[in-house]
């Protein structure tokens, strides 16, 4: 009789997940990692692409004397429009007087203010449709900057990170969500391939053949921060669970909306409009008296957003939270208050365990709070990140390319060539944006949406570069363009920054000593370190490449 064949173990059986789910959706979490660690400083990259924004971060301003007139002079954006209009029963009216709500929030890192308006639509065919306005203003004078500046941190790189800036049918929220997903199955399947985690932490050989040193950083990466890499994943999906499970817009919506109304009743804060005009009362004395209750509380501190409800109304209220920059939960204690009279309608209650939690992590994943040490380890833990993905690439590729040239198979020239499109590829596109934002005309229209052509530009060039040069791969040698793309970046990062001192003055010398100025220092001497990273890694990649030519007595041997 024969024996039946051992079934694999479990360490076996965790290495195809581990290897496919890393390399399949490996790209996407590359992404999500690189644009992440970037927006941990996404408010000090928006400092350095729009000049005029860099002065000190500045409190909420006077809604009475600033704000105010400039909410009642707003109107619907073109693009909230242009959305709306096959939404609509008719034609769009030419203004927009139903006021639904204002909105003002800063951090306390920005400089400028970003603020608000929501607007009813006549003859909308879902009476839940609105017509939306935002702008960004200074709140030292209520001076509007351009709309056509790109807020490159916080207006492309961030979403970036989340949604791949692929908004139709949400699809990036899916492909990013996915990916999550098979991170976390990676992470855990990791964790069973490699027991021996504690030496794996102190285990590098970079002396070793490259296939042994790549996994030796791949593993060593990966259990430094892994409870990081988890958390984030995992909070990731969290955060964005109402879209991948729309119950309360779809299954239950009337649920949902009856919700909504029986909280309007045990809240004191109208659901509905009444229909009926009120004035509105001093929103700076209410401002005033929350800031009194926060500090009979114990919790003084600034106001980070304020919130008008049904503007005009006789239901109208005046929501204002508390910039929660002293702790780890995003929303700071808000107070309500009746926009007409002033009278305060509710201080928001202690949360429940459960939405306590949840504000928990969100903040914790956003990191909203006052903490530069805990900002500059969430960058680190990012980047950690990348490394543990790039070197997966790197040790899948070493690991077949010589089995694969002598199968005559192209399947290790096509995941190398990925690799580099997504690993140096990525940092040539974002440096690209960096230098078109310092070049193009002040007054070229559209031009935010330029820069962001000439990023997809970019990055689309670097991925036929990559295959272009990926011939080598095949015979099972290393691909040029790794090292050619590191010389790219070593020269466009110093291009980047030079171009900051001519078209703005502000050089290092005098951000960090003169008029000092973090923001746009750490900007430009993060991109000399990047470029003194690459350059190193273009002369370790071109001493290998040589080291890789037999030399002519090996040669002749061989003949």
């Amino acid at each position: 009789m024969h024996e039946p064949p051992s079934s694999p173990s479990l360490r076996q059986s965790m290495a195809w997940p581990h290897t496919w789910f890393g390399l399949v959706l490996g790209y996407v979490l590359m992404a999500c990692f690189f644009f992440g660690a970037l927006s941990v400083f996404d408010r000090e990259i928006d400092r350095w692409a729009i000049p005029e924004s860099r002065f000190a971060a500045q409190p909420m301003p006077s809604f009475d004397r600033m704000l105010r007139p400039i909410f009642e002079g707003m109107q619907p954006d073109k693009e909230s429009l242009d959305e709306l209009r096959d939404k609509v029963n008719g034609p769009l009216p030419a203004r927009f007087d139903v006021v639904r709500s204002w909105g003002a929030y800063t951090t306390h890192r920005d400089p400028v203010l970003g603020i608000y308006a929501s607007y009813e639509v006549p003859g909308a065919k879902d009476p839940d449709d609105a017509a939306w306005a935002g702008r960004t203003i200074d709140p030292r004078s209520g001076a509007a900057f351009d709309d056509d500046r790109l807020k490159i941190g916080s207006g492309f790189f961030y979403p970036l990170h989340y949604s791949l800036n692929l908004h139709w049918m949400d699809l990036g929220y899916w492909i990013v969500g996915l990916a999550a997903l098979a991170m976390l199955a990676a992470l855990v399947s990791g964790v069973v391939l490699h027991r021996k985690v504690f030496r794996e932490f102190f285990t590098f050989r970079p002396q070793k053949t490259a296939q042994r040193s790549t996994l030796d950083l791949h593993n060593m990466t990966g259990v430094l921060a892994l409870p990081f890499h988890f958390f984030f994943a995992f909070t990731g999906l969290v955060i964005f669970a109402g879209i991948y499970f729309p119950i309360t817009a779809t299954q239950l919506k009337p649920l949902h909306e009856l919700h909504e109304r029986v909280e309007a009743r045990e809240t004191g804060l109208p659901h509905d409009r009444a229909g009926t005009p009120a004035p509105l009362a001093s929103v700076d004395a209410m401002v005033l008296e929350a800031r009194r209750r926060w500090a009979a509380r114990g919790m003084g501190g600034e106001v980070g957003a304020l919130s008008l409800t049904h503007v005009g109304d006789a239901n109208g209220y005046v929501s204002v939270y508390r910039a929660g920059t002293d702790r780890v939960a995003l929303v700071g204690e808000g107070i309500h208050f009746q926009a007409s009279t002033g009278r305060v309608l509710r201080e928001d209650p202690p949360r429940s365990a459960v939405d306590s939690v949840n504000e928990f992590l969100t903040g914790l994943h956003l990191q909203h709070f006052r903490h530069w040490l805990l900002r500059w380890l969430y960058l680190l833990g990012g980047l950690m990140g990348c490394v543990c993905i790039a070197t997966g690439f790197v040790f899948f590729v070493e690991k077949r390319k010589k089995q694969h040239a002598k199968a005559g198979s192209q399947g290790s020239r096509v995941v190398d060539a990925l690799a580099v499109t997504t690993v140096t590829g990525m940092l040539v596109a974002t440096l690209t944006i960096l230098i078109a934002n310092r070049l193009l005309p002040e007054a070229l229209p559209r031009r935010g949406d330029v820069e962001q052509y000439v990023f997809w530009a970019a990055w689309a060039l670097a991925l036929l570069h990559a295959f272009w040069r990926s011939a080598p791969v095949a015979r099972g040698k290393m691909n040029p363009a790794w090292r050619e793309q590191c010389w790219a970046i070593a020269a466009l990062a110093p291009t980047a920054v030079l171009l900051n001192w001519l078209t703005t003055g502000d050089h290092l010398v005098k951000t960090v000593l003169t008029d000092t100025y973090w923001p746009v220092a750490g900007v430009d001497l993060g991109l000399l370190a990047t470029a003194a990273l690459a350059a190193w890694a273009a002369r370790q990649l071109g001493r290998r490449a040589l080291a890789d030519v037999p030399s002519p007595r090996i040669k002749a041997a061989h003949a």
